[in-house]
């Protein structure tokens, strides 16, 4: 829904900016685009980008490929019946994020531990957590930089757009403003296109750095249910 509203957003904005700046007839979005001079491939570029990494950042934060509930249940059941080494296979045959911090923490945890023992697999359970935060939200940062890049790419357009409009106006075209309207409107179209396409990322990046957050906690608390269904014996020194 993010994905296809932004897209949306993008076209109907640049529409818009055709209509300001004056346009000729052919207002398709092809003739947009050439009229928007060579800052439209790289923003292009700039929207492919954001598409394919939004699309990859939603997939990546949902709570499903963290901790699903039937896995959660199933690894509670080897936790209360202190089946560590079943845990552990259960963990390693599945590629979510609570199995595979699992799979690093548990060798830490053998039958009948003492409190050592848990400070360690509690200390691992962390540090594998935060190593898979680190890495998916090294793609949230990647929306980051395409809303910083865009709307300078866009702003770029702008002033070639301006500097080719004095250009003409230099060269004879003071009396005669239609001749540097196509300047005028590589300038708009550029400048819209880069905010279409910045805007939305930006968005796009605050929630789903709020989601990876959300899908983080959720999975500890997770691991600390587990931890909590392990017999008396095996927590006591």
């Amino acid at each position: 829904m993010l994905l296809r509203t932004s897209l949306l957003a993008i076209l109907s904005l640049l529409f818009t900016a055709n209509l300001h700046a004056q346009a000729p007839a052919d207002t398709s979005l092809w003739s947009m685009i050439q009229q928007g001079g060579w800052a439209m491939y790289p923003l292009a570029l700039c929207s492919l980008a954001f598409l394919y990494i939004a699309i990859h950042c939603y997939r990546e934060t949902s709570l499903t490929n963290f901790a699903p509930s039937p896995q959660v249940q199933q690894l509670a059941h080897h936790f209360a019946n202190c089946e560590l080494e079943t845990a552990h296979q259960t963990a390693q045959a599945s590629d979510t994020i609570l199995a595979r911090t699992l799979s690093r923490a548990l060798p830490k945890l053998a039958p009948y531990s003492g409190p050592q023992d848990l400070e360690l697999f509690e200390t691992e359970m962390g540090n594998a957590l935060s190593d898979e935060q680190s890495a998916i939200s090294q793609w949230t940062h990647y929306l980051s930089v395409v809303a910083n890049v865009a709307p300078m790419i866009g702003l770029l357009g702008t002033v070639s757009g301006m500097i080719g409009g004095f250009q003409t106006m230099a060269s004879g075209g003071m009396g005669r403003p239609e001749l540097f309207a196509g300047d005028i409107g590589e300038a708009l179209i550029t400048t819209a296109t880069g905010l279409c396409i910045g805007i939305p990322a930006m968005v796009a990046h605050s929630i789903f750095n709020n989601r990876l957050q959300s899908a983080i906690n959720e999975t500890t608390r997770h691991a600390n249910h587990l931890l909590d269904q392990l017999p008396k014996q095996q927590t006591a020194s």
